[in-house]
């Protein structure tokens, strides 16, 4: 590691850091970005099983048309012209699946297809179909930074933080099962029926209704290409590199402190993990007790368990979209279901490997589960360059797990327990040890309707150099991540001239 101080450093490499290097690199800035894993990335990090690329996290993207907001951030970081993308069914890049009446619902990229298909299944709710298209519309245009302008913060968004999902779909239509379907895919955010902002579902779904793509052979491919753009910009990244601690000298941050004792100067510090984590590496007494306790105390969304199956040649055939197989009130109760029934929803993704692709190699199945599942092996540490043994009790938790989420996706295709080549499972305890959140959360911080202010952190810390990205948005998902780095960026780039050029890249 080259001994430097360093105009920006950043802790953690996710997506939201990631693009900020690539935005301050560009501005002059040497950054240095600092991983205390082997990979960066993240949530896009991807790994391999019996030579199949399998992503950990982000599995499908919106809003990367030409022209759309993340297509605009990623052509203005300079990785679009080559990244390997496969839009999905234009028809259906959703499905939403009610095994128990084997019943299921298209939802489409564009409005106007989008609605059509909904109002095909629901003649008689044509215009509550519209009105909720119009709603989402309606309110992702409060959101400045998801439009690519300039915008005035918390004020122009106050008045469509507090109002709750289910409570809105409830207020257009009575018929439930058009509400449930519109919520079908509510794993995206981790929406619970009383506390989950409708604006935290608009801009999400709205995004996919966009467009909807998948990267072939996995998203590290948008890691790989990003930190092509970081270097060319002079920018450096480290791994195995983790920071213990944020060291203070006259009321800054001076270095950060790695585990082997080494320190890394620099001039701003822009942390990319969890804020809770964050201000448990500085004893700085301008974090007030005030402000660390309410850090403290935010809740996080619920983790998940993925079962990643490797499937025979030829046994069954690829679909581009996905499904979200729900029983009975698995829409809203699968979040915090009775382990007796677990998993209520379980999401299915077939991986994308490029061509003409008949069959499937690969297939990923996601469940909720509450990180209290794994409780009794909390202490335990395991990833590629620290492995560590679980314990054979964590094993049989695991195939016992696999084998309930494979039995309901088994529900949809009764011919996927004999194409099962190979099965790997990821807990809340995997998510904590490769993302960093101490609890595996989905998706960090949880909104709430009822509490709107508390989930929005600004960028902005009271130690003058310390900032935070991708916490500060008020939304989930890679686009809202994206859009929470461009919020940190600001704070060294002129606002109006970032956005500028990221319209016009």
């Amino acid at each position: 590691m080259t001994e430097a101080r360093y105009d920006i450093v950043l802790v953690g490499s996710g997506l939201g850091a990631l693009l900020c290097a690539v935005i301050l690199g560009k501005h002059g800035y040497r950054v240095c970005v600092l991983e205390k894993n082997r990979q960066y990335g993240g949530c896009l990090q991807s790994f391999a099983r019996d030579k199949q690329v399998f992503d950990s996290g982000v599995h499908y993207i919106g809003s990367l048309g030409p022209g759309e907001t993340l297509y605009q951030v990623f052509k203005f970081a300079e990785i679009m012209n080559d990244l390997p993308l496969e839009k999905m069914d234009e028809a259906v890049f959703d499905r939403i699946v009610f095994l128990d009446d084997e019943e299921s619902y298209d939802q489409a990229q564009g409005y106007t297809d989008f609605a059509d298909r909904l109002i095909q299944k629901f003649p008689e709710e044509a215009a509550a179909i519209h009105a909720y298209c119009d709603k989402l519309q309606s309110v992702c245009r409060q959101f400045a930074y998801y439009q690519l302008r300039d915008g005035r913060g918390l004020q122009e968004k106050q008045s469509v933080l507090d109002l709750p999902l289910k409570a809105y779909l409830e207020s257009i239509t009575g018929n439930t099962r058009l509400q449930e379907v519109l919520a079908g895919n509510n794993l995206l955010y981790a929406g619970e029926a009383e506390t989950t902002p409708f604006y935290v579902h608009a801009l999400v779904v709205n995004s996919y209704i966009e467009s909807s793509w998948k990267c072939i052979d996995g998203g590290a491919q948008i890691t790989r290409r990003l930190l092509k753009s970081i270097r060319r910009y002079g920018g450096v990244l480290f791994n195995h590199c983790e920071v213990v601690s944020l060291e203070e000298k006259d009321g800054k941050i001076d270095a950060a402190v790695l585990k082997d004792g080494r320190r890394i100067e620099g001039k701003y510090f822009i942390s990319n993990i969890h804020p809770q984590q964050t201000i448990a590496l500085t004893q700085t007494r301008l974090l007030r007790p005030l402000y660390r306790e309410r850090i403290t105390a935010l809740k996080n969304t619920i983790s998940t368990f993925c079962v990643y199956l490797t499937l025979k040649p030829g046994t069954l055939r690829y679909q581009n979209h996905n499904y979200y197989l729900h029983t009975k009130n698995g829409v809203w109760e699968a979040i915090c279901c009775d382990p007796l029934v677990w998993p209520q929803t379980v999401y299915v993704f077939f991986g994308a490997v490029g061509g003409q692709q008949e069959y499937a190699t690969t297939l990923t199945l996601m469940a909720y589960m509450p990180y209290e599942w794994v409780q009794p092996w909390a202490n335990s540490f395991n990833t590629d360059t620290k492995p560590g043994d679980r314990g054979d009790g964590y094993a049989a938790f695991k195939k016992e797990m696999e084998r309930k989420v494979i039995a309901v996706a088994a529900r949809q295709f009764p011919a996927l327990p004999a194409a099962v080549s190979s099965v790997c499972s990821a807990t809340p305890l995997s998510y904590r040890d490769y993302i960093g959140t101490a609890d595996g959360s989905l998706y960090g911080i949880a909104k709430n309707a009822h509490h709107p202010v508390s989930g929005f952190i600004s960028p902005r810390t009271k130690v003058p150099n310390l900032y935070l990205t991708g916490q500060n948005l008020l939304m989930h998902g890679l686009l809202g991540v994206a859009i929470g780095a461009l919020q940190t960026s600001t704070e060294f780039v002129d606002q109006a001239e970032l956005l500028e050029k990221i319209r016009h890249a």
